[in-house]
């Protein structure tokens, strides 16, 4: 790899990244996307969990990868004197991994007061749960949001690993981080950003919690306003077999959804009584016609009906090829950086790389010295 020149709102950000998975890889991508220097440290040989092939893995875009031995004392020593020279540090390993390391925020913020020290884990850096294995799924659940989606009567529906690793996680990591860097820069006082994702999971169900505290989501799950509890909010099958998602929560959103489906004698849209006649009367209508009937059907109006796209018919609707959602880049379709700003526009970078790919050039760029012994010596690596 070739050590570009990051735009961005970002840019002059210093980034070390000590690799995990999942949402930490989001979070130091989101951060090179905006235009961060990001120096993603990695185990010689790579995770033995990456997803597929580390060239086609797009959470490894933007930044150098350099694959250092952490459990050699002159490899910890390297780490150090990258967090020398950064302004943010970012680890997703269980707590008390890097303490053991020596790079934990003590031994960082001896080398560098002002750093931010992000710590993305599941369960937070305390409680009871803190030592205990986990996953996206295991997160959610204690958070509350999982037993809320699903329909009535059903189990609970798993969200994939958006809610919690990369919205209640990574986000979170990413907002803390940037927020304690205004502290910093500020005050000249480092911190430590504990990112948990329960708690930012937690946080995101704000709405639902008060919702549920003033009485207007009290039924179990799949009989409330969001949750498919509605028969205006929820998903119906065509005649090929496609789905349509229908969401007009607004009387006037409803009344252009009924008149698009030229229900003239449909109920009210809160006559509570007749939801489920009304219910059978919009799965009859839309499984009368293919999905691509209704698409042109419901095209330009406020009715608040989409169609349900894979994901590979989402990298070419119409809407996201106009705003370049989606772009072609090094061989691989990728989602554009987000969100896009008018003064400092975010590109897209280097490609994904095998982990040291750029051991030499990156810690070169970043003033190790060394750089040669250390890998003759075993400590770093340069991958072929």
């Amino acid at each position: 790899m070739t050590i570009t020149t990051q735009s961005g709102p970002l840019h002059g950000v210093r980034v070390v990244e000590l690799v995990g998975i999942g949402p930490g890889p989001f979070a130091a991508m989101l951060l090179a996307d905006l235009g961060a220097e990001v120096i993603r440290v990695d185990r010689p040989g790579g995770n033995a969990l990456q997803l597929g092939s580390a060239d086609k893995d797009i959470l490894g875009r933007g930044r150098p990868s350099v694959a250092i031995d952490l459990k050699n004392p002159r490899g910890v020593a390297t780490v150090l004197d990258l967090v020398e020279s950064a302004d943010i540090l970012i680890e997703g390993l269980r707590p008390g991994v890097t303490e053991r390391l020596g790079l934990g925020p003590q031994e960082c913020h001896a080398r560098n007061p002002r750093l931010v020290y992000g710590r993305m884990t599941g369960w937070g850096q305390h409680g009871p749960l803190a030592q205990t294995a986990g996953h996206d799924i295991n997160f959610i659940s204690v958070a509350g949001a999982l037993g809320a989606i699903g329909r009535a009567g059903g189990p609970p529906q798993v969200p994939l690993n958006l809610v919690g690793d990369f919205a209640g996680g990574s986000l979170y990591l990413v907002t803390g981080v940037l927020a304690a860097l205004v502290h910093a820069r500020s005050t000249g006082e480092g911190q430590v950003v504990d990112a948990a994702i329960t708690d930012g999971t937690a946080h995101l169900m704000s709405m639902i919690v008060a919702m549920q505290q003033s009485g207007t989501w009290s039924g179990p799950r799949g009989t409330n306003m969001l949750d498919t509890g509605t028969p205006f909010y929820d998903v119906f099958e065509t005649s090929d077999g496609e789905w349509m998602s229908v969401g007009p929560l607004e009387p006037q959103f409803y009344a252009a959804l009924i008149e698009g489906l030229e229900l003239t004698d449909a109920p009210g849209q809160y006559d509570f009584a007749r939801w489920g006649e009304l219910r059978q009367m919009l799965t009859e209508a839309f499984a009368s016609r293919t999905r691509a009937e209704w698409e042109k059907v419901f095209d330009g109006t406020d009715a608040c009906v989409a169609p349900v796209l894979s994901i590979e018919e989402a990298y070419t609707h119409p809407h996201n090829v106009a705003r370049g959602t989606y772009v072609e880049r090094d061989g691989l379709t990728q989602p554009a950086p987000a969100p896009r700003f008018s003064a400092t526009p975010a590109t897209l970078t280097t490609p994904p790389e095998r982990a040291g790919a750029s051991t030499t050039e990156a810690l070169s760029a970043w003033g190790i010295a060394d750089v040669d012994q250390l890998i003759a010596d075993g400590v770093a690596v340069q991958a072929d």
